[in-house]
């Protein structure tokens, strides 16, 4: 009888972590339609998305356009930018995301930066996002970009850069951390 009733227990256990699995599945690539903005993407996106109507219109003439300052690059190169996760919080309907994500994609693509270690998140106006994540990245104004180390943030750059290029102020931040590494161990 003992037996039954402890198989019973793992059954039940099981299967309500199966459901609650199921129910904390998150969707990718969301596409909503509203009366101001028409097409706007919502949620966990890939970079793919930026690429189909409506949004490549101003993602592709931007990220075209943009002049990367090389030499920035190639530091970023040398301070491992992938070895570091990013979050990046936008909204499709944001002039500022217009013009500083697909900057920003063209800095990652001209650095090698493995994609699987980026999360975007596309907000609405109101910088909600379906599962409200924004909340926990603590997200006021889009462009957002966050950048981790072992879960840990150090540094975000919001809405524009400090220094004109995303490039830069994300060397700034790479190297801060570096130097307050190297503190650590002294």
């Amino acid at each position: 009888m003992r037996n039954i009733t402890k198989s019973m227990f793992i059954t039940v256990t099981v299967l309500m972590t199966f459901q609650s699995c199921q129910s904390q599945k998150i969707v990718v690539n969301r596409e909503v339609t509203t009366e101001r903005d028409g097409k706007m993407l919502l949620g966990y996106q890939t970079k793919d998305q930026l690429l189909k109507e409506p949004y490549n219109g101003w993602y592709t003439k931007e990220h075209d356009e943009y002049a990367l300052d090389q030499k920035s690059i190639a530091e970023l190169k040398k301070q491992k930018l992938g070895s570091y996760n990013i979050t990046l919080v936008m909204g499709t309907w944001c002039e500022d995301s217009h013009r500083e994500v697909p900057r920003f994609m063209k800095i990652l693509e001209a650095v090698n930066y493995p994609e699987q270690k980026l999360e975007v998140l596309a907000v609405n106006r109101k910088k909600e996002s379906p599962n409200g994540d924004e909340v926990r990245l603590n997200v006021q104004r889009v462009p957002t970009i966050i950048l981790k180390k072992y879960g840990k943030e150090i540094g975000r750059i919001i809405e524009n850069p400090e220094t004109g290029y995303i490039e830069q102020d994300l060397l700034q931040i790479l190297k801060k951390d570096d130097s307050s590494i190297k503190d650590i161990f002294k």
